[in-house]
């Protein structure tokens, strides 16, 4: 189930917690994070191609694209069985910010993302159908645990996909993973 736990920075105690969809989206709007839930338009098989499953969540992707500008869009997708995941885990554990919004949309399986707005941290535990929208600038790192198992679709305004430029501040190493 999707999760919010928001907490000061230096006490890392949960201060406020939820798992309702609505409640996790108004929480995050307030720091310009939006949160949705998303059904496909048609079925998507578990071993969909990426033009299938993009062609089942069409009418929403072009929502966003044409909300926010988007060039193109995939799907990433990372098993416990991957070679490299230890590797991949590692890239987004440091806090970091892009220059341009990061969205992930969870067709299946799960990931933790923890923004670090202001003085305060919000992690959210993004699961099977929710679309999370990190915007530009923001202060985050991403987990997607020992036993990586996910499949998104990634949303881009560069052709080039997005480049991650890290904080140096060590605030990620103080929060607990997703396992």
């Amino acid at each position: 189930m999707s999760h919010l736990s928001i907490v000061d920075d230096q006490q890392q105690s949960a201060s406020r917690e939820f798992s309702d969809g609505a409640d996790i989206a108004r929480e995050l709007d307030k720091v310009g994070v939006l949160f949705e839930r998303w059904q496909a338009d048609t079925p998507v098989a578990d071993d969909a191609s990426q033009e299938a499953i993009i062609a089942a969540y069409q009418g929403s992707i072009d929502r966003l694209k044409e909300k926010y500008g988007f060039q193109s869009v995939d799907v990433v997708s990372l098993t416990p069985d991957h070679p490299d995941k230890d590797m991949f885990r590692k890239k987004f554990l440091d806090e970091h910010t892009h220059s341009e919004f990061e969205i992930r949309y969870f067709i299946d399986g799960k990931g933790l993302f923890i923004i670090h707005q202001d003085d305060q941290v919000y992690s959210v535990l993004c699961e099977k159908g929710d679309l999370i929208s990190v915007p530009a600038g923001t202060r985050h790192w991403f987990d997607m645990g020992s036993q990586p198992f996910f499949k998104c679709i990634r949303f881009f305004t560069s052709p080039d996909g997005w480049t991650a430029n890290f904080t140096g501040d060590d605030i990620a190493s103080r929060f607990p993973k997703l396992d």
